[in-house]
């Protein structure tokens, strides 16, 4: 399934709390997660009844081993960001610190391939094709909401989504800033057909893995060996020029982070200090008490 692999980014998203201010809305998001990622996935999966206990223990197992294994790495690399957040912040800086949230989605990943593989063998023709389905549409809303739109229009979104990210942790963001910012999106080399080309071919990658994990004669092991590859493929396309464009965007958002960051005021960075530390807090606690 989509399943679990997906739920790596959703755990890090709230663990890292972008885009929420409260620390109660924190604690809440991260302790209610299986819960919202089981209906979530059952909109792409379909579960049927006998599934359900066994994709809620997997996400239960997956929640718990990321509370106790993950979020303290996720403390440790929100501590150096508070630590940069004062100073410059080189390009290379700003990359380092995306090459450790990488290792950390891929770590959660392995984690969850684990349970997809445990329930792929079980499911069945109807499911695959309710979640094929799912992936035409979703592709469909992407198509029309980037691909279809002309260039400046895919710009000022993405300046957009942008800044909102920005601001969630530096607060406002003044003229100057802005400009920073809106001058690199208008220069960004990013492609919203190419990331689309790329998402349906693993989608078609995931989806033969799991007919071929749910075929009757198909040995567990293998079925999980099926589901782990297409989840790795998924995370490091075969395609080598794709790899290419997408670390070239990678550097390409390094760089524009790095720049918007040596434009901010002394108040911002300290802002942007004082949530990060916040944020340190909330998972130091979420990790003590066992996110209950």
């Amino acid at each position: 399934m989509k399943s679990l692999p997906r739920i790596a980014a959703i755990i890090l998203a709230l663990a890292l709390s972008l885009g929420l201010s409260a620390c109660s809305a924190i604690k809440l998001g991260y302790s209610t997660l299986p819960e919202v990622a089981f209906w979530w996935l059952d909109g792409y999966v379909d579960f049927q009844e006998e599934q359900e206990p066994d994709a809620r223990r997997e996400l239960a197992r997956l929640h718990d081993w990321h509370r106790r294994e993950e979020l303290p790495k996720l403390v440790e690399i929100l501590a150096r960001m508070e630590g940069m957040a004062g100073a410059e912040v080189t390009p290379q800086q700003a990359c380092e610190v995306v090459a450790q949230v990488q290792v950390r989605i891929a770590a959660v990943a392995g984690q969850a391939a684990v349970g997809a593989g445990a329930i792929a063998p079980t499911m069945t023709a109807g499911q695959l094709r309710h979640l094929e389905r799912r992936y035409r549409s979703r592709n469909e809303d992407f198509f029309m909401d980037w691909v279809s739109r002309p260039v400046p229009e895919q710009h000022e979104k993405r300046y957009a989504l942008m800044l909102d990210r920005l601001e969630s942790i530096y607060g406002r963001l003044e003229v100057p800033q802005r400009t920073v910012l809106r001058q690199a999106m208008e220069r960004s080399m990013y492609n919203p057909g190419r990331i689309l080309s790329e998402r349906q071919r693993w989608q078609q990658d995931l989806l033969q893995a799991l007919r071929q994990a749910s075929a009757p004669d198909t040995p567990p092991a293998t079925a999980a060996a099926l589901v782990a590859g297409a989840l790795q493929r998924m995370q490091q396309p075969p395609d080598a020029e794709y790899r290419a464009w997408r670390d070239a965007l990678i550097q390409e958002s390094c760089r524009t982070f790095s720049a918007v960051h040596q434009v901010t005021t002394p108040g911002q960075r300290e802002r942007a200090a004082r949530r990060l530390r916040a944020y340190q807090r909330d998972l130091r606690d979420l990790a003590g008490n066992g996110a209950r």
